[in-house]
């Protein structure tokens, strides 16, 4: 009998994460901050399997209250996703680095006392552990450089997965998203092309802050890798890139306007900034959703 916790469950991934397991009747425990908005769980899961899901108020800064979770609901499986993103991290460095690497270690702190218990554990990193300066394109070892405290927290904390696994033998995958899209997407530095979408959705006029190129990966399809990873985190502390194929904005926008076409022309981009990371990472497995069919659902679940 499985039984998954899930932290930032009630952000885009973890919404996803908590559909793939609740369409295959594994029980979801959702781990997040006292009166956080549900409305991407209410969007994702619909009313009938959100009745389904054991809510569980906390912060993962307080560790007993993480561990009193896992004890009570019997979790078998972590998936830790809860995390202060790129523009809430630099806004307040020490929230940050509390939420994102303290937050972390108290999830790999109360996995280590409960070794026998639970059995998978996964984590979020980030591509933004490379940096803009690792290159165009950058192998899945390649040593990180990031340029955010986001990304610099996500280095630590792969770090010290590496450790507790050589220290304590506790198992770990770390997957590392790009830019996530979909249903449900709406925070972030890289939620832009979907806040294109559901704009192209309204029939709204839309800028996306950025251009340039990058890997792009729907949403059900991450969350499902992140499901996957904790079922399969047996040995080691492993950490891989999503795949996704490499894709420019004004691909991005062109499939916005084929699948809205009375958006075409009011999507557009700043093609003179980019982002802070490089175009695309090497990836073992990498997602495999056509973007016209992403961008397609996208949009129509935004009408």
């Amino acid at each position: 009998m499985e039984r998954f916790l899930v932290t930032g469950a009630l952000g885009c991934i973890g919404a996803w994460c908590a559909r793939t397991l609740l369409d295959e009747g594994v029980p979801v425990v959702a781990f997040d901050l006292p009166g956080a908005s549900r409305h991407r769980l209410d969007l994702v899961l619909g009313a009938e399997r959100l009745d389904r899901v054991a809510f569980v108020e906390g912060d993962i800064t307080d560790l007993p209250a993480l561990e009193r979770a896992l004890d009570e609901h019997e979790v078998t499986n972590v998936i830790h996703l809860a995390a202060l993103l790129i523009p809430l991290a630099k806004a307040d460095p020490p929230r940050g680095a509390l939420v994102n690497v303290v937050g972390t270690q108290n999830v790999f702190e109360a996995v280590r006392r409960r070794q026998e218990g639970v059995r998978g554990l996964a984590y979020a990193s980030s591509a933004a552990v490379y940096g803009a300066g690792a290159g165009t394109r950058v192998a899945e070892d390649a040593p990180g450089k990031p340029d955010t405290l986001y990304g610099v927290h996500k280095q630590a904390n792969e770090a010290a997965a590496r450790v507790l696994w050589r220290d304590d033998g506790v198992p770990s995958v770390g997957l590392r998203p790009f830019i996530v899209y979909g249903p449900g997407r709406d925070g972030g530095l890289t939620a832009a092309p979907t806040l294109a979408m559901q704009a192209a959705a309204r029939g709204e006029d839309y800028r996306i802050p950025y251009g340039g190129r990058a890997q792009y990966h729907y949403a059900p399809e991450a969350g499902r890798a992140f499901v996957e990873a904790s079922r399969g985190a047996r040995e080691g502390a492993v950490v891989r890139n999503l795949g996704g194929p490499p894709l420019g904005m004004d691909e991005i926008v062109a499939a916005i306007e084929a699948a809205a076409p009375d958006s075409a022309g009011r999507i557009t981009y700043d093609a003179a900034t980019t982002l802070p990371f490089p175009e695309e990472f090497e990836a073992a497995q990498p997602l495999s959703t056509p973007l016209a069919e992403g961008v397609r659902e996208t949009i129509r679940g935004a009408k």
